[in-house]
């Protein structure tokens, strides 16, 4: 018995143990390795997209539905108003205005003090009209309420928004927009309906995906653990109302009572993290609750009761401890979830709203080109949610094996 106590020990704690065998698992890591990739993407946010605008709502309608690789050249005029100036960590959250208008071309050509483009039209046969601009508009701000630009010789004099006095030479204006205004732009997943870029959507979609996993667990943890602590240490009248009020929640489909609240919350993005996570504590409450009976019983639970100690010392600092092994397990299945509800929600139009991009939403957006050559834009989301649904499944899995310390192999202690 010495002898396997001392083998025991040197083989680590319980945690590690469980750590071991989960890093044995190739799919549960590769699942973490997966999820590790879409919470990075989901922090960065705007500061990795491609689309910087606020929600990745930049629309440019003479781009619609282009297939992916798609590539184009871009005139970037000089909006006339102060450059907006923004934090890393506001671009992070919220994104950022362009200070610039993006106007899509097939040619172009300096006349004078003006570059004249034509509009994008994507077919060779159809001339797109042609748009004049001044070289000082395109580069600078200019102010709208002076006396506008003027041709001295081979200067452009100006006021700029802050009416600062600019003079500038024609030839290094021109120059200047070849170098710096002039840009090619490719959209790798190409765009959608609106002329958005897909992957900046996909990406926006991955925090709001999460988010909504996250917090929803989160509430679903602290009221399960709550009630189910509750219900399964103290029994009794406190344990009959706890049962019968998550009878009750048990018997509503879980889709129904989310609408139901969402409907009761109003729409919107916080709206979906409460409606899912009051819907998804149930479980927890069961599991926490079957556990709490069987532990209370225990040795070390009545030594904290000679000891003098709290009820509540004894169930959030001896049992609950003991119990987090299969709450993690639920955790990592209602994540995923939450996932498919508020995708659902969002393709129902009660979900997250438009602007804001979301998986679901895009599935609306896009389900009638499934028919037709487009059907990318909605296999893609479609896929998205596919991949980080079966991620969370098989790290719980993973996780359910790993924590299973009954399957431990004892023929090394022996």
């Amino acid at each position: 018995m010495f002898l396997q106590k001392k083998q025991y020990e040197s083989s680590g704690s319980l945690s590690k143990l469980a750590w071991r065998r989960l890093l044995k698992d190739k799919l549960a890591v590769g699942s973490m390795g997966m999820i590790a990739v879409a919470v990075v993407i989901s922090v960065l946010g705007y500061l990795i997209t491609p689309d910087q605008s606020p929600y990745a709502n930049q629309q440019y309608l003479e781009l619609t539905t282009k297939k992916p690789g798609f590539s184009v050249a871009m005139l970037m005029v000089r909006k006339n108003e102060a450059a907006q100036k923004s934090s890393i960590f506001h671009t992070l959250l919220y994104g950022k205005t362009n200070d610039y208008t993006l106007i899509p071309f097939s040619r172009y050509h300096f006349c004078g003090a003006n570059i004249v483009v034509e509009e994008f039209t994507g077919s060779a046969n159809y001339k797109g009209l042609e748009k004049t601009f001044s070289l000082a508009d395109v580069v600078f701000p200019v102010s709208i309420s002076r006396s506008g630009i003027r041709v001295v010789g081979n200067r452009l004099t100006f006021y700029d928004v802050d009416n600062r006095l600019q003079s500038q030479s024609i030839s290094e204006l021109q120059q200047t927009i070849v170098q710096k205004n002039i840009i090619q732009k490719r959209f790798l997943l190409g765009t959608d309906r609106y002329g958005r870029d897909v992957l900046s959507q996909l990406m926006i979609g991955t925090r709001v995906s999460l988010s909504v996993g996250f917090i929803s667990v989160f509430i679903s943890l602290v009221i399960g653990i709550l009630l189910g602590a509750l219900a399964g240490f103290f029994r009794g009248w406190i344990d009959n109302l706890i049962i019968w009020f998550i009878n009750v929640v048990w018997s509503i489909p879980t889709l129904l009572l989310v609408i139901a609240i969402t409907f009761a919350l109003g729409k919107g993005f916080w709206q979906v993290f409460i409606a899912v996570g009051l819907t998804m504590w149930v479980e927890v409450a069961r599991v926490v609750r079957g556990q709490m009976m069987s532990l209370r019983e225990k040795e070390f639970v009545e030594a904290g009761k000679a000891l003098g100690f709290r009820n509540f010392r004894i169930i959030f600092r001896h049992i609950l401890p003991n119990v987090m092994g299969p709450v993690i397990v639920i955790s990592a299945a209602n994540f995923a979830s939450a996932i498919l509800i508020e995708a659902g929600l969002s393709f129902l139009g009660i979900g997250v709203q438009p602007p804001m991009p979301s998986w679901g939403t895009m599935l609306k957006e896009n389900y009638a080109y499934i028919i037709l050559h487009y059907a990318y834009l909605a296999l893609l989301p479609g896929i998205a949610i596919m991949l980080m649904v079966l991620a969370f499944m098989l790290i719980g899995n993973g996780l359910r094996d790993a924590l299973d310390i009954k399957t431990v192999d004892v023929k090394k202690h022996n």
